[in-house]
């Protein structure tokens, strides 16, 4: 059995996620696990949230409690809206947990045994009026290169340039927009990612897996040269700096790990709390001498975080000098936009996953999603392209297909599947159909083509209406009922097929056709050696089975929907 490690970028603690965070990470890496699953693959999903830094720090402020409280709140809050989403993480860690703590700082107690961590004195921007010391991002000013005005200390997100606080033109804090700054020497950790340019290089350029967005990010930041990093900041919340007896560093007793630096490692972490729950060994999926050789790893995020997996983490993992098993394929998304604009956490644009299962079942958010996934360009987000998706596809193709087929079964046939009947014409087209189509569809998702998979499910389930439209069942019937029976045994078939290839980007929805079908758990599976006879596929139900027609599996969305939707959410003016 083939092992595959699956792990999404990190949700920040920050509030419930909007639909281009789902979209850029959390969603495909499920969709990618289920499919890993159905193909025989023994799968491992990981993912938790990111707890650290300043943003919990001034969020619990705000709401009056301690920072483990709001923590503890936000955590329990993001859990609850991946299950509404059906994210089947085999575990939602935490990065404030134990188990990351003592690997983070053993991670750099390693990395500086091997030279590649110092002591620094650095100039950092302290905001006189909020009396601390303003991490990178809390920084905002114009930048150098591009002149763009709301650049942050770390990143601008205009040129996409990394970024020191102190290079900024006209700065100001953005927690309280005063520019009462000044820079002040502080002592800091900094790992020395200059000394690893050449081997990080020639690991990416050995990654021949990885899509070509994520490896282009790598390259970009190669070509401009690595730079040392600090590694701790001055703050309360995180991971405190220790020395390998345990006790705190010298100088160090006020600051933590910076949060850039523990956030990765929680993805090793994230699988000991796993194994602990689980009596599991988490090292077979992460120590290459112990048996995590003959795993495949795959990371799933957004491409504004794909810099720190491809340079900083891997700088961390190579450079502990360890066998530590490192990312194989490496999948990067770009935007969904809301209107032309970013969804946003902090200005409250768009739509969040809450919201979201308030208006509508997760089906219709994930195959959305999924099927105008961000994957060559941004994706744009409009309540008009969501309502013709989802009645086009859903509704119309899908839905309408299987709730005719097994409705006439039931009034026809008496729910059963009819045995009389010889494969004709209409049935030898559809097994050409699908014996291009279905290794196509596993292809894509082999590929991480979320888009062109979600079409291929798309063009089999428009594929079956042709069928119907070509066998003529209830035309027949009234002639010559066996002439009638084939159609609807095959028709009941290719519900059956159209569930099983629904579930990895329509679970819920993919589990009501298949119950309704009557078929087994053993028998919903996507595996090549289970798709390869696909005349068997067309008979694959027992004859006599009795089926039942399933509730309507979605409703259209109504004009009015869109414009009370419209009203609430904004967009579309």
């Amino acid at each position: 059995m083939a092992r595959t490690l699956i792990t999404s970028a990190l949700p920040y603690i920050n509030g419930v996620k909007h639909l281009g965070n789902l979209a850029g990470s959390m969603l495909p890496a499920d969709v990618y696990a289920r499919f890993k699953r159905l193909s025989g693959d023994e799968v491992l999903l990981i993912c938790a949230t990111d707890e650290h830094g300043t943003p919990a720090e001034l969020a619990a402020q705000t709401a009056g409690i301690s920072v483990q409280a709001y923590c503890d709140e936000q955590h329990e809050i993001q859990r609850k809206a991946g299950e509404g989403f059906n994210l089947s993480f085999d575990w939602f860690g935490r990065s404030s947990s134990p188990q990351n703590a003592k690997l983070t700082q053993y991670f750099a107690l390693k990395l500086e045994e091997a030279g590649l961590i110092e002591e620094r004195t650095s100039k950092q921007v302290y905001s006189i009026d909020d009396g601390r010391f303003l991490p990178d991002r809390y920084v905002e000013g114009t930048c150098p290169h591009c002149e763009y005005e709301k650049a942050r200390g770390d990143q601008c997100d205009s040129c996409g340039r990394l970024l020191d606080p102190v290079e900024l033109k006209s700065p100001y804090s953005a927690v309280s927009g005063t520019t009462n700054l000044e820079v002040r020497e502080t002592r800091h950790l900094f790992l020395l990612q200059s000394k690893k340019q050449d081997e990080i290089r020639n690991w990416v350029n050995a990654s021949e897996d990885w899509p070509s967005l994520a490896k282009s990010i790598a390259l970009k930041w190669l070509d401009e040269g690595l730079q040392d990093r600090a590694i701790t900041r001055d703050l309360s919340w995180g991971v405190p700096v220790l020395n390998a007896d345990g006790s705190a560093r010298p100088g160090f007793e006020n600051k933590v790990f910076y949060v850039w630096f523990d956030a990765p490692i929680e993805y090793i972490a994230a699988t000991e709390e796993w194994a602990i729950a689980n009596d599991d060994d988490w090292k077979r999926w992460w120590r290459t001498d112990e048996g995590a050789d003959d795993v495949s790893y795959v990371q799933f995020m957004g491409k504004d975080n794909v810099a720190f997996h491809t340079v900083s983490f891997p700088v961390t993992i190579l450079g502990s000098n360890e066998p530590w098993k490192t990312v194989d394929k490496l999948k990067a998304f770009n935007w969904v936009t809301w209107y032309g604009g970013k969804f946003s956490t902090s200005q409250k644009r768009g739509v969040f996953m809450d919201q979201a299962l308030d208006l509508l079942p997760a089906d219709y958010w994930r195959w959305y999603l999924i099927s105008n996934s961000p994957e060559g360009s941004d994706a744009g987000f409009t309540w008009e392209g969501f309502q013709a998706a989802i009645n086009s596809d859903l509704a119309n193709v899908l839905g309408n297909f299987v709730n005719r087929i097994t409705k006439y079964c039931v009034s026809k046939f008496d729910g059963e599947v009819p045995a009389a009947g010889e494969p004709g014409d209409a049935e030898a087209w559809m097994i050409d159909e699908l014996q291009t189509r279905l290794p196509t569809l596993r292809r894509y998702y082999e590929q991480m083509e979320f888009r062109k998979a979600a079409a291929e499910t798309r063009a089999i389930w428009a594929a079956g209406n042709e069928y119907l439209t070509k066998a003529e069942p209830w035309v027949k019937y009234k002639s010559d009922v066996d002439a009638a029976a084939i159609g609807v045994r095959t028709g009941l078939n290719l519900a059956a097929l159209f569930g099983i290839i629904a579930q990895p980007i329509i679970p819920e929805t993919a589990k009501t056709i298949l119950d309704a079908l009557g078929v087994p758990e053993s028998n919903r599976s996507m595996n090549t050696g289970d798709m390869d006879d696909v005349a068997a596929l067309l008979d694959a139900l027992p004859h006599g089975l009795k089926v039942s027609a399933p509730p309507v599996l979605f409703s259209k969305i109504e004009d009015s929907q869109v414009e009370l939707w419209t009203e609430q959410f904004g967009g579309g003016d």
